[in-house]
């Protein structure tokens, strides 16, 4: 089980214990989140979604230290902190598949767990197709193709000819009326000043780019699956019990064609790291060790 101050982080403010870091790849310097305690088995590389960001992460990275794995939360080319390149394109996971993987080569010989959410489930997969070598890979809250028709992906459609027109800022009004129109409880004025900073923060062409990945990505399942088999390398699928991006039944599906355990996480919808990060590190730390082969870190003390 993780610790109570695990269990009550609960947004992308929680404090912790990570250090600021940049990393490189060949789109310039990633920004990063990083806690690596003394002897760390393992690496686990957290990958954010679309308008996401390494702190979408925070109210992990301290449970996943103690116990006894490194961790490293990024921010996408072109999202928030990090660079990114000024052609569209380069921000379809195909293309941001080798990119990651030259991050996880860089992470040797530690081994490496790639968690990639949402958009970064897309590209995590596309790292493991390019020949990223990891000890294993959770797809949380990610699907097999393109966005299925709904609220999300017509939010999408919609915004493409805003941003080009009247940019980020726009936008961004544009998703906080979305936001308001669903009756969401507004945020913390910590945390929307976050999503509002971080969102206006990323490039123009990395927005364009990843949200035409959401529409448009193919279903490669039946080549990760031959990938995960030929090279032996475990995975699991997970999502909230409420996802509303990719369906539950769908993500489970894409398990099941995957040869791999499926799990949903209660009292979440699509960002159960935040929604409901306890439940979430209950099943991602002994997944971890599992893959490992080696037992939690209180297990050995």
């Amino acid at each position: 089980m993780v610790s109570p101050t695990a269990q009550a982080a609960s947004d992308q403010t929680s404090p912790h214990r990570a250090e600021r870091v940049a990393l490189p790849s060949e789109h310039g310097q990633l920004a990063a989140l990083s806690a690596v305690p003394r002897g760390a088995v393992a690496t686990v590389l957290m990958v954010p979604g679309y308008t996401g960001s390494k702190e979408d992460f925070a109210p992990l990275l301290d449970a996943v230290a103690d116990a006894g794995l490194g961790v490293v939360a990024i921010d996408l080319p072109g999202q928030y902190e990090s660079p990114g390149p000024p052609d569209e394109t380069c921000y379809l996971p195909a293309a941001l598949g080798p990119v990651l993987a030259g991050v996880v080569r860089r992470l040797d010989p530690q081994p490496v767990i790639l968690l990639g959410h949402s958009y970064g489930g897309l590209v995590c997969r596309a790292a493991v197709l390019a020949g990223a070598r990891v000890a294993g890979l959770a797809l949380l809250c990610s699907g097999p193709a393109a966005l299925p028709d709904g609220v999300r992906r017509t939010l999408l459609d919609f915004a493409e000819p805003i941003l080009r027109a009247s940019g980020v800022h726009a936008v961004h009004r544009l998703r906080e009326a979305a936001d308001a129109s669903a009756s969401l409880a507004p945020p913390s004025a910590e945390l929307a000043a976050l999503m509002h900073r971080r969102f206006v923060d990323s490039t123009p062409p990395g927005l364009l780019g990843m949200a035409a990945g959401l529409r448009t990505e193919p279903d490669r399942v039946a080549e990760l699956a031959a990938a995960l088999r030929i090279t032996g390398t475990p995975c699991l699928v997970a999502c909230g019990e409420s996802d509303d991006a990719w369906p539950a039944a769908l993500q489970r599906d894409m398990a099941a064609r995957l040869g791999a355990p499926f799990a949903t996480i209660q009292g979440a919808a699509h960002s159960p790291n935040v929604e409901n990060p306890a439940a979430l590190l209950d099943l991602l730390l002994p997944a971890c060790h599992g893959w490992l082969g080696a037992a939690p870190l209180a297990a050995r003390m």
